[in-house]
């Protein structure tokens, strides 16, 4: 399971790569779960979307968990409604 951190800003992103990294390598079917977010900056919500896109490109399936009403938010003024990738993590 790929837990999310609470907060997801461009602070962390880059410590957390590695470890999503390995995590995507490491198993076929990836379950997102972005529960504990409580922070999330563009740059948080960016990361998001490259690893759902990155995980479907490598033909594996996900699973997304999408219960942070705050990532939804900040999906929302962004203006960020793709279809495609909307479906893989439309709000529970």
């Amino acid at each position: 399971m790929l837990k999310l951190p609470n907060e997801l800003t461009i602070a962390q992103v880059e410590d957390y790569r590695l470890e999503v990294q390995k995590i995507i390598n490491e198993n076929d079917v990836i379950v997102i779960d972005d529960s504990d977010i409580e922070r999330i900056d563009t740059i948080g919500v960016q990361f998001i979307l490259t690893i759902v896109t990155y995980i479907l490109a490598q033909g594996k399936k996900l699973e997304y968990q999408s219960k942070s009403k705050i990532f939804h938010e900040s999906l929302n003024q962004l203006g960020i409604n793709d279809t495609f990738i909307m479906q893989y993590i439309a709000h529970a």
